[in-house]
């Protein structure tokens, strides 16, 4: 493919559709590899892929394998999904919650994400859909993102109890959250320091991919 070998000297744009949640979405080809972008940031493959990555590496690939049902809250592209399936060969059942319904259409185009079986797509608010879904998860990935603005909610007591509540024994969430300036910088550092539910360990993953922080949540029981 001509556009495969290009994007290795240059990206190259081959799909862009507007959003109203993310301004703009946009397939390119970057150094031999199909990325999806938001206006201003990678939302699937490429540098988010690496990230999450780095976080499931974290929590343990023989771990997630063992679990049955996973969350996902922000689906994007399905990058995360992708390395689930077929990195770590996870073959548990997958929900993914997305509130664009154009960034899903991109993904089952461009990414084949409807090809994989286990995976169960609702397009839904991540906030609406932790207070209705009366599931439990083993572990729970939040990666919502507008463009480059994280939403005020991910950040509430509230959100992070219910998420927590949603929780199998010996689940775990993982948070990708970005940051741009010492605002929030401090954000993130305040929200580990207060969070104090003694049954929960809470640990971050600073500085991948430079503007990154992944926060780590397990349940102790």
């Amino acid at each position: 493919m001509i556009e495969k070998i290009l994007s290795y000297f240059i990206p190259i744009k081959i799909h862009t559709v507007k959003s109203e949640v993310s301004k703009a979405i946009e397939v390119t080809w970057t150094n031999g590899e199909l990325v999806m972008d938001s206006e201003n940031t990678n939302y699937s493959y490429g540098s988010l892929q690496r990230i999450l990555r780095l976080g499931l590496k974290t929590i343990g690939f023989k771990k997630i394998v063992a679990m049955n049902h996973i969350l996902v809250l922000g689906v994007a592209g399905g990058s995360v999904i992708k390395t689930l399936v077929d990195e770590i060969k996870f073959e548990g059942k997958i929900t993914g919650v997305e509130i664009d319904p154009n960034i899903i259409k991109i993904a089952n185009q461009y990414f084949n994400l409807d090809e994989i079986k286990q995976l169960d797509i609702i397009i839904d608010d991540a906030f609406e859909f932790v207070l209705k879904t009366k599931e439990k998860y083993d572990l729970i990935i939040i990666d919502v993102f507008q463009d480059t603005t994280m939403p005020n909610f991910l950040y509430e007591t509230f959100f992070t109890d219910q998420v927590c509540f949603l929780l199998r024994s010996k689940g775990v969430v993982l948070f990708n959250t970005m940051l741009l300036n010492e605002k929030q910088n401090a954000r993130n550092l305040k929200y580990i320091t207060e969070f104090n539910n003694v049954d929960y360990n809470v640990k971050s993953i600073p500085r991948v991919e430079r503007h990154n922080e992944l926060i780590v949540i397990e349940k102790i029981h």
